[in-house]
């Protein structure tokens, strides 16, 4: 019993222990499922979904790429990895473009020799009729298909080397400004004796077949252009079809090429009555004097504007006591503070002339400016006297300064005081009564400046002017855009004897230099991916730079009147570790110093680089090697990545005496190369070009002569002007044509490129039913296109489904042809040092749902070779967008991977689910209005919670050539209040306006009699002092009331809607210049920082939590996970907690230096602009401002002193001054 009783108890614990076990074991089992469920946010799955996601789209893009595969065909045949010497490359393409502009500046010299003898030889007309090519009358023909009146024929050829435009390379055409007429004596004269430049013309274009324009710009007015054109010059088949009065050629005298040239370097004040008495038209007319000053002076120039009445100072108060550059950003701000002008209070000309000598005085002890010219112009509409004194005490004898002086207005007096001003101190007196006559007028100082240089005779100064937006380039590829070009000018001395003792100016001879010819010297290819050039002048502006956005203008094309460039090495290079706007690096203004110096050397920066209109950062340590361009203002630069970009790829498939015919490595219609690169190419200009429709087939071309008996490697340039003429008398001329010029190496790494990617495109199958099998390939990632580009700018696809119909974006072969240079090559490049099996995602930016967008996906090859590794090649891929969001959505994200159950997916109304780039843009997202667009726009509080978490890193970005809303609010918040007397001042003032008017009118009358008698050139005596009728230059207050436009809206407004996708209403690289100004411009960008997310080698979640975001208390947690093998991160957010989302922009926003009106009462001028002229520069070598014998020279200007005038003048001041007193007295 005993014995039963034990083993019941035994039995009992048994079943105890056993139950026990089980319990525990369940309890092991369910504690942390229930622990899970209790979780917000279930992290191990989102590291699972994470991980599968990732781990399919690699395995799927490895094994469809086959880039493993390619990686061995590239070490099979034996290419090799070698380092870079970036001393030894920057010194050979700094030779080649030296070579290149030798040839320019000698063409130049020779227009020049040539003009200056065909004057001195030139015979009169003898009134007999002068035919010549009229440019606006080349082959006009009427209705019945004659040719019009006046009209002469002319064979034009379309010629891609001149802007695909017809021309005739034979001859010249004249073009004419509405302005300027060939009845004109002396402009008869200069078309007839520079129609002997023709000849010279041709034959400098038929010994460089890659010059551009030529042109003779005479004084006169007209411009004489190689190879001739019709104007308009599409327009030539009918005289009814041609545009009436809507394109005329710009008046060229004004313009940086001419005056450059003409003229030596110049410190100028332009001083503007501002008194009581320069309303109305003369008000208008000083402010388009002003402006037309403004438009002769460039980079090399220096200028400030001083308003003056019974004070003197500065129209711009931001840059008091200093002289501004006169570039193009400065100039337009000086122009639209003129509207700031108001007329007030007596002319004090004293304070006003003593103040523009101090400034300039000061400028000439110190060694700023320009040390070279300086002037004063002075625009009023008379002086009391002609202040005698001050220019005694400032500017006698050796007058340093010159005098210019404008007298506006018809009815205005003191033309005397201003004659004898401008005569007594080397200058010119112009009388401005009209808007149509101050271009011409202006232009006259212009002739003044030029004597010395004339009067010496045999110094002809070579000008460069800075880069601006041209015709059309001449690549194979007609695109609409316009073409970087500089022009090199001399100016052309009258050489012949005259009775009287002048220094006439017959004017400018040029050419154009494109820039795309010098980036040709400078092959891509050898820099390397993410590797660039870039040229600085004397001044550290930029001649080309890949981040250089000139303004898109048609104003070339419609007038020929460049918009030049003044874009600063310091505003493209942007330092990473800057803490504001224009802040420069010590490092970066060293290298700056050194390359306007023309030094060579090295040195290493950070920068920040952006992409995609500035939608995309990132941060790069480059090396960069300059040296200069002997002969010229210019010094070359490159930027090399370290590290990778500090080696290169060799590696070539022998051509000439190869067994295969290469040309079967280039069969079938999917395949591009680089449009822009020089394979191969005739140098015989663009009549050979012409036989090509693209750049495929010009390379068919070249590998099929490379076939046939004789066939050289032209891989070298002629070295100089001399040795191209000895080249050009060494072959006929069926042989020149034929010439041509081939780079080898890049023809034959091309060559070796298509082999190994023909062959691997060859033996792959047509359909991979094994990827299929295991990924249920197409359907489950919707593939459309793969595609290979390689570093010899070869791109080669392959079509895996019909593009959609309705696809709104083009084809990948349309827009992805520029191999290295293409955005998704560079990435993948510099993906591949963050993690080396990878590919970089990205969609089309703000595509929302509209269309079937495509998501690329891209992977950088790269090939080792004794321990060195440079990419070779870039593989990748393209998905349907709806398919893979599609997979990600309902096959990896809505069900638990897990053994247990789970209550939150990607599916569930609880979470939130997103797919983020690197720079936080949505590739995918529940909602697909949100695909393409900024993360922080959608949800700007978990953004910002993702930066202070260190997962994304923000980068303030810089945008110096940012453009600006120009629109004014004329609203204020001031009424206008009228005072008792207020009607019978408005009565004073109507008597006191129709009086004055009556009185211009008797004027009038009188100057036609009397004044303009007397408006001859005056006898000028040094002792010349003429008691002066002094009289008050009062205001003639006119209240003339502003237009009032509507307020605009501000996003601050509580009537501000933000828009459903982020637009930049101005880009930075779009400017209109009716309604955008110029501006500085800032915008956060951001990095995602990687090894944030993974800690010990492990790819872990990131837990986050906001809290303290909504009244109830709640928590609103999310979970962050990297994706491996790509750029992207998983990131979930629990949608529980209504916590409130505010917004980030990645839009660019305006740089306020100084918030605060700048002025009187706070009317003043907005200081937006931060002044940085400070920034080293080198003046031109030569400056020529003086001549002994330029005091024989007695031409200056005109004075006419007419009664009428004096007495309007002076009746209409008492008048005024009544009236001030009325009002001075309330």
């Amino acid at each position: 019993m005993v014995c039963g009783f034990l083993e019941h108890r035994r039995t009992l614990l048994c079943r105890f222990a056993t139950g026990l076990l089980l319990a525990l074991t369940l309890l092991a089992e369910i504690v942390p499922a229930s622990l899970e469920q209790d979780e917000d946010i279930p992290h191990n799955e989102v590291k699972n979904w994470a991980l599968m996601f990732g781990v399919d789209l690699w395995e799927y893009g490895r094994q469809l790429t086959r880039m493993n595969e390619l990686q061995r065909k590239y070490h099979d045949v034996d290419i090799y990895v070698d380092r870079k010497d970036g001393l030894l490359l920057i010194r050979e393409m700094a030779t080649e473009v030296k070579n290149m502009m030798d040839f320019k500046m000698s063409a130049v010299m020779r227009i020049m020799d040539s003009a200056e003898q065909a004057a001195l030889s030139a015979q009169p007309d003898n009134n007999q009729g002068l035919r010549y090519y009229n440019a606006k009358k080349l082959n006009v023909f009427g209705p019945d298909g004659q040719p019009t009146d006046g009209t002469r024929e002319m064979t034009l050829t379309p010629n891609p080397h001149f802007d695909h435009l017809p021309v005739n390379t034979t001859l010249s055409s004249v073009l004419l400004p509405p302005s300027v007429s060939d009845s004109d004596p002396e402009v008869m004269n200069a078309i007839q004796w520079s129609e002997h430049l023709d000849p010279l013309f041709a034959n400098n274009y038929d010994g460089d077949p890659s010059l551009s324009w030529q042109y003779f710009g005479s004084s006169t007015g007209f411009l004489r252009r190689y190879p001739a054109i019709a104007w308009p010059p599409e327009e030539m088949s009918s005289v009814w079809q041609r545009p009436k009065n809507t394109r005329h050629v710009y008046d060229f005298r004004s313009s940086s090429w001419y005056v450059g040239a003409a003229t030596s370097p110049k410190d100028i004040v332009i001083l503007v009555d501002s008194s009581g008495s320069m309303t109305g038209q003369r008000g208008d007319l000083a402010k388009s004097t002003i402006s037309a000053i403004l438009d002769t002076l460039s980079d090399n120039d220096f200028v400030n504007i001083f308003k003056f009445s019974d004070s003197t100072e500065e129209l711009m108060p931001c840059f008091r006591d200093m002289l501004l550059q006169a570039n193009e950003k400065n100039k337009r701000m000086l122009k639209d503070s003129l509207s700031t002008l108001k007329a007030e209070n007596i002319a004090n000309f004293t304070s006003a002339l003593v103040t523009a000598f101090e400034l300039l005085h000061k400028y000439n002890r110190t060694g700023q400016g320009c040390q070279c010219n300086q002037a004063i112009m002075l625009i009023t509409d008379g002086p009391p006297s002609n202040y005698r004194d001050v220019f005694k005490t400032y500017n006698w004898p050796h007058m340093p300064v010159r005098i210019f002086t404008y007298l506006v207005g018809k009815d205005s007096g003191g033309s005397t005081e201003m004659n004898w001003m401008a005569c007594a101190n080397k200058g010119y007196y112009v009388r401005i009564g009209s808007e149509s006559e101050i271009r011409e007028k202006v232009l006259r100082y212009i002739e003044v400046l030029a004597r010395p240089m004339v009067m010496y005779q045999n110094d002809h100064p070579l000008h460069w002017t800075p880069v601006y937006v041209g015709g059309k380039g001449s690549g194979l590829l007609n695109t609409k855009q316009g073409q970087l070009m500089t022009s090199i000018t001399t100016p052309i001395f009258d050489r012949r004897n005259h009775s009287v003792r002048v220094a006439n100016l017959l004017g400018i001879v040029g050419t154009d230099v494109s820039v795309e010819q010098i980036k040709k010297l400078v092959p891509c290819y050898k820099l390397g991916v993410n590797g660039y050039s870039f040229i600085v002048n004397n001044n550290g502006h930029l001649l080309y730079h890949p981040d250089l956005r000139p303004l898109p203008t048609d104003q070339y094309e419609e007038t020929l009147e460049p918009s030049y460039n003044s874009v600063d090495l310091t505003e493209v290079e942007l330092i990473e570790n800057e803490t504001g706007p224009r802040e420069n690096n010590t490092l970066l203004l060293d290298l700056r110093h050194d390359m306007i110096d023309q030094k060579e050397g090295e040195t290493e920066l950070t920068v920040k680089i952006h992409y995609d209109n500035m939608k995309r950062v990132t941060t790069r340590r480059h090396k960069y090697f300059y040296k200069p361009i002997e002969g010229t203002p210019y010094s070359l630069g490159l930027a090399i990545p370290e590290g990778y970009g500090m080696y290169k790829v060799l590696g070539e498939q022998e051509i000439k005496h190869s067994h295969i015919n290469v040309t079967e490595y280039f069969k079938g219609s999917n395949w591009r190369v680089h449009p822009n690169w020089v394979y191969c190419e005739y140098n015989g200009g663009s009549a050979s070009e012409q036989w090509f429709r693209s750049p495929e087939e010009r390379i068919v071309h070249f590998l099929s002569r490379t076939r046939r008996p004789g066939w050289k490697w032209m891989s070298v340039r002629p070295r100089s002007p001399l040795q191209r003429e000895n080249h050009l008398h060494q072959h006929t001329n069926k042989q020149e044509k034929d010439s041509y010029f081939c780079d080898k190496t890049l023809m034959q790494s091309l060559v070796l490129d298509a082999m190994v990617t023909e062959e691997l495109e060859r033996h792959s199958p047509s359909h991979p039913t094994h990827i299929e099998d295991k990924h249920q390939g197409f359907h489950m990632f919707g593939l459309t296109l793969s595609f290979v580009a390689t570093r010899s700018g070869l791109l080669r696809w392959t079509d895996h489904a019909p593009q959609p119909p309705d696809s709104a974006e083009p084809h990948f072969s349309e827009n992805n042809v520029r191999a290295i240079d293409e955005t998704w090559y560079r990435r993948a490049v510099d993906q591949h040092s963050v993690e080396p099996e990878s590919f970089v995602f990205s969609v089309p930016f703000d595509v929302g749902s509209s269309g079937k967008p495509l998501v690329t996906a891209t992977h950088a090859v790269f090939v080792e070779h004794k321990g060195h590794r440079a990419p070779v090649a870039v593989v990748g891929l393209q998905f349907q967008h709806s398919v893979l969001a599609s997979h990600f959505l309902n096959n990896i994200t809505s069900a638990c991977t897990g053994t247990s159950a789970c209550h939150k997916t990607c599916a569930s109304e609880e979470l939130d689910c997103y797919v983020l780039d690197n720079n936080g843009f949505i590739i995918i997202s529940e909602n697909q209005d949100h695909t393409g667009r900024f993360f922080g726009h959608i949800d700007g509080t978990i953004m910002d919670s993702l930066v202070q978490d260190r997962i994304y890193k923000k980068v303030a970005l810089y945008d110096y050539q940012g453009a600006c809303s120009n629109n004014r609010n004329h609203y204020s918040a001031t009424g206008h209040q009228i005072k008792p007397v207020q009607p019978a001042m408005w009565l004073l003032k109507w008597i006191t306006g129709m009086f004055v008017m009556l009185l211009s009118t008797i004027g009038d009358v009188y100057a036609t009699a009397i004044s303009f008698a007397n408006d001859e050139i005056p006898q000028f005596k040094d002792e010349y002092d003429p008691e002066t009728i002094k009289y008050p230059l009062e205001e003639d207050i006119s209240d003339e009331q502003e237009q009032i436009a509507p307020p605009p809206v501000y996003p601050h407004n509580p009537s501000y809607v933000s828009p459903s996708f982020e637009v930049d209403v101005i880009p930075g690289n779009v400017h209109n210049k009716s309604n955008a100004r110029l501006c500085d411009r800032k915008v956060d960008l951001y990095i995602l920082q990687p090894e944030r997310l993974n800690t010990s080698g492990q790819s872990n979640p990131l837990k986050g939590k906001l809290t303290n975001c909504h009244v109830t208390g709640c928590e609103r947690p999310f979970s962050v996970q990297k994706i491996p093998h790509s750029n992207l991160i998983l990131l979930v957010v629990d949608t529980l907690c209504p916590c409130g989302s505010k917004q980030l922009s990645i839009a660019p926003q305006e740089i306020n230096y100084d918030g605060t009106k700048v002025g009187a009462g706070g009317n003043g001028v907005n200081c937006q602009h931060k002044a940085h002229d400070s920034l080293y520069r080198r003046r031109p070598p030569k400056c020529i401002n003086y001549h002994p014998e330029e005091i024989e020279i007695h031409v200056c200007g005109s004075g006419a002193m007419f009664l009428a005038g004096i007495m309007v003048t002076w009746l209409s001041c008492i008048l005024s001054r009544l009236y001030d007193i009325l009002i001075f007295s309330n």
